[in-house]
């Protein structure tokens, strides 16, 4: 399960992943008004989020680093909501990965400083989609779950990880 974090948009993207094949389970946004007072809204996406993982039962959540580099205000409140998606998977007992966007380029298209358009349109190719998920942060979850995949289930991430 890959996971774009927001507190207005939450991108998530559930494949499954054999023997070097994709398949789409699901993808989409949770969304939480703006008339919500912000802890509502951290709450709706709580809830949202264990309903998703109590259904779907992912093995890992992948989920992307936060970097920000202007908005301060922006970032805390991002930061909010990503701490409870991180505690919906930790009490759910699902592992958490966390994705820099180099590492989410380079696993999905081959190249760290590929375009966003680039990530879009290979994610759609990988997973075998007539077109690109909107809204964007759906195809970033979806992406982020295509590196996960691709560099989290490696012989070599297990090697490190002192994994059988």
């Amino acid at each position: 399960m890959g996971i774009d974090p927001g507190y207005a948009l939450i991108g998530y993207g559930i494949i499954s992943y054999n023997s070097g094949h994709f398949k789409t389970l699901t993808f989409g946004a949770i969304t939480t008004s703006p008339k919500l007072s912000f802890c509502e809204r951290l709450e709706v996406i709580y809830k949202d989020m264990t309903q998703l993982i109590t259904e779907f039962r992912p093995d890992a959540i992948s989920i992307e680093k936060l970097f920000f580099n202007t908005n301060t205000t922006t970032a805390i409140d991002v930061a909010q909501a990503r701490g409870v998606i991180l505690l919906a998977a930790k009490i759910n007992n699902v592992p958490i990965f966390e994705y820099t966007p180099l590492q989410v380029k380079s696993a999905v298209t081959g190249f760290g400083r590929a375009e966003k358009h680039q990530v879009m349109e290979m994610t759609r190719s990988l997973l075998g989609l007539a077109k690109v998920p909107k809204p964007d942060d759906t195809a970033d979850a979806l992406a982020l779950a295509i590196c996960h995949a691709n560099t989290g289930t490696s012989a070599y991430s297990k090697l490190m990880k002192g994994e059988p």
